[in-house]
């Protein structure tokens, strides 16, 4: 094939790349200097373009358009490059670029999965609202950083310091769940990919703490990484279902909507309940626990599939049937 698979050098980048390989395409990883001997290493890229810094990812945009490259987003590329900056970009992008100022903005996401009919959480408005255990999150794919859990007012202004924007967020006690999807253009279908959740920095380590010490420490969700996770079968068809909502809903807020990898991010409570707290429009880092296959993958397409190799063959499949420009954004 005359095309290139390229991606930011972080986040998924290994299993995008991998993935890209295993369906046949060259590969081209665009990282920070010192981050390139990661994917010399493990050989997934043909080539590698270094930048100084991640924000002058624009600047390599002529090399990518000479390569014939199509670009896939992850959330490093969304964190760390201008979104205006990302939209003006001529390389062909995989996804709907639009859709990615309905996943950064809080509010507008929110609208988004109320227009789904889905279960979120309350938002408190004011820190005068606040009624009972909360967390207070900020803009941005950053993983997580600097999140914390309030009670009340008081305790809001004590911990907030001098930060602008943020988000007030009840807080739902259950299992955290984090479903990944990919819709195909191609197929007309809505794929499930597998579950993970998160291993934060220091709350999933606090257990490990006797309790009278567990008081003095600043609790924080910074992401380290993740675990796989099999859902219960009987919960399988209410998680399609919120998918195909979510599909749905994008559709009237964002013509074509969304497709490719997107997560949901949710609470399952002791009801059996889900709460869906937030929406990534893009492949997430919990896919990385499947870099060879989760078990819903692998009985769909009878063969390892990682969401990565999941991205190229929806690819492969547009080129070869002529339909390219449906899924390029």
């Amino acid at each position: 094939m005359n095309y290139a698979i390229a991606t930011l050098g972080s986040h998924s980048a290994l299993q995008i790349l991998r993935g890209a390989k295993d369906e046949g395409f060259r590969t081209i990883a665009v990282c920070r200097g010192d981050h390139a001997f990661i994917y010399k290493h493990f050989g997934v890229a043909d080539e590698v373009i270094e930048i100084e810094s991640y924000s002058d990812f624009p600047a390599v945009e002529d090399a990518l358009l000479e390569r014939n490259a199509i670009l896939i987003p992850h959330a490093s590329l969304i964190a760390y490059v201008d979104l205006k900056a990302i939209e003006r970009m001529k390389v062909p992008y995989y996804g709907n670029r639009k859709i990615l100022f309905w996943e950064s903005d809080r509010e507008k996401q929110r609208i988004w999965l109320e227009k789904a009919g889905l279960n979120l959480p309350k938002v408190f408005k004011d820190p005068s609202e606040i009624d009972g255990l909360a967390i207070v999150k900020f803009p941005g794919a950053r993983g997580g950083q600097g999140y914390f859990l309030v009670r009340n007012e008081r305790e809001f202004k004590r911990k907030i310091g001098d930060i602008k924007e943020y988000v007030i967020q009840e807080y739902v006690v259950g299992i955290p769940v984090y479903i990944h999807y990919f819709y195909s253009v191609i197929r007309n279908e809505l794929e499930l990919m597998g579950f993970d959740r998160r291993y934060e920095s220091n709350v999933d380590g606090i257990g490990r703490i006797p309790s009278r010490f567990q008081r003095d420490i600043k609790v924080t969700y910074t992401i380290v990484g993740n675990f796989p996770l099999m859902l219960r079968e009987s919960l399988l068809p209410e998680a399609f279902r919120m998918g195909e909502r979510v599909i749905k809903a994008s559709r009237e807020i964002c013509s074509p909507g969304i497709y490719g990898p997107f997560c949901l991010e949710t609470i399952v409570t002791p009801d059996l309940k889900f709460y869906v707290f937030e929406i990534s429009a893009r492949i997430v880092a919990g896919t990385n626990v499947f870099m060879e296959t989760s078990p819903y993958a692998l009985i769909k397409h009878g063969k390892p599939m990682s969401t990565g190799r999941r991205i190229a063959l929806e690819i492969r499949e547009a080129i070869e049937q002529g339909r390219l420009k449906e899924i390029l954004g």
